[in-house]
């Protein structure tokens, strides 16, 4: 990727807080992937996250309601396989993330570090959120790559950002009790009229801040869809200790 064309991207993920990279990932590579994530997601590898588990609108009432062994995400990828583990520390990735924090990255496992599958039928939606709602970090500056393994669109679940979201200051009773960015105000309601959702293909990677307000509806086609997510930081904005955040050892690039 040329340097300049590098800047560019984070200079939009800066401006709007999110960008679209495509193509960053070869076919081949994507192919792979995605086999992987199909073969562990038929094996039900552990360590898993149900759709019951989290019971968001859309999902199995329980793991003994149909479709209640549902699987959300294939959680801690790093160490669930070297394909997986090269694409969190690939080069391309510690490259961007080194110009956007202006020092070395780290990779949290503690956050998204997951394969996220969405299932049509009983694959849920996801509310308007910010990732940093649940994060405990000495500055609220992460940032999330998003791989898309096959296509995604509004029709199979894709997701929605609210541009320029991330620089927006909001008191806490825009937002609900489990923290969702509450639909119902209107207030809210115009700025989520602003949110746009960019149809990806296979290799395409979003760049997003934690603080960018982002949603996901269902999966309405046929098809399982998979995205592969990992989460960054810079070097000197650790984790809190005793939180989540600092739960497990984190991956210097």
């Amino acid at each position: 990727m040329p340097e300049h064309s590098k800047k560019e991207q984070v200079q939009m993920l800066r401006e709007r807080g999110y960008v679209v990279v495509p193509g960053l990932v070869a076919p081949e590579r994507c192919v792979a992937l995605k086999a992987l994530a199909q073969q562990q997601l038929e094996e039900a590898a552990a360590p898993l996250e149900f759709e019951a588990d989290l019971r968001y609108p859309g999902a199995p009432e329980s793991k003994e309601a149909p479709g209640g062994h549902t699987v959300r995400r294939l959680l801690d990828a790093y160490v669930r396989h070297a394909l997986l583990r090269e694409w969190a520390t690939a080069p391309e990735i510690k490259g961007w993330m080194e110009l956007y924090f202006g020092e070395e990255p780290r990779l949290s496992r503690a956050h998204h570090n997951c394969l996220m599958t969405k299932h049509p039928r009983y694959g849920s939606l996801t509310g308007w959120h910010r990732d940093a709602r649940y994060w405990s970090f000495e500055r609220d500056d992460l940032v999330s790559t998003w791989l898309a393994l096959g296509p995604e669109t509004v029709n199979n679940g894709g997701l929605w950002f609210v541009p320029g979201s991330h620089n927006t200051a909001f008191t806490s009773d825009r937002f609900d009790e489990a923290k969702f960015f509450r639909s119902d105000l209107p207030e809210n309601q115009a700025l989520i009229h602003t949110a746009v959702s960019p149809e990806l293909q296979p290799g395409d990677v979003v760049f997003f801040h934690c603080n960018t307000l982002h949603s996901a509806g269902q999966n309405l086609s046929d098809d399982v869809k998979f995205s592969l997510v990992f989460t960054y930081h810079g070097a000197s904005n650790v984790p809190l200790p005793g939180s989540r955040s600092a739960s497990k050892p984190e991956v210097a690039l």
